[in-house]
């Protein structure tokens, strides 16, 4: 089981980044998150004008998560109110199910970070960055280096 979680992980983060996909994110939306990072992100994603937090899901280019599976796609359709647009990369479809039935369902505050196009669930950047030291200033910390990383991601460094 480890061995799978490591390995799903591994290929989410040598996703290819679409770099025009990832360059059409303005605005995102963040999802509720283990021990407050969500809170943190938004702080740093503002304050280094990174990308504009929006509360209305419906403003949102993008959503910021750290899971996905089941869980995740529900409340995305809890959101949205409906299912991803097609798209070349259904990865429900022609990978069998590697992100929806990964063994990751309800398992939250690993490390990963995910974000993904609000309109077609493409995962456009992930990032693995687990807290170190879970109080407020490890979680500014931890958020910090998740808000540095997606910059350099947006700017094509």
């Amino acid at each position: 089981m480890k061995q799978c979680l490591f390995l799903v992980a591994a290929l989410a983060m040598s996703l290819p980044v679409s770099a025009a996909g990832l360059s059409d994110v303005k605005t995102v939306y963040l999802m509720p998150m283990s021990n407050g990072l969500d809170q943190y992100l938004a702080v740093q994603l503002t304050t280094g004008a990174v990308l504009q937090v929006v509360i209305d899901p419906q403003r949102a280019d993008a959503v910021l998560t750290d899971h996905l599976g089941e869980g995740f796609e529900q409340s995305l359709a809890d959101l949205y109110g409906a299912k991803p647009q097609n798209s070349d990369k259904d990865k429900t479809e022609d990978s069998g199910g590697a992100f929806t039935h990964s063994g990751m369902q309800g398992q939250k505050g690993r490390g990963n970070i995910f974000l993904v196009n609000s309109k077609t669930h493409d995962v456009l950047w992930s990032f693995y960055e687990f807290p170190k030291d879970k109080t407020p200033g490890g979680m500014k910390r931890t958020a910090g280096r998740i808000a540095a990383k997606l910059s350099q991601s947006l700017k094509g460094k």
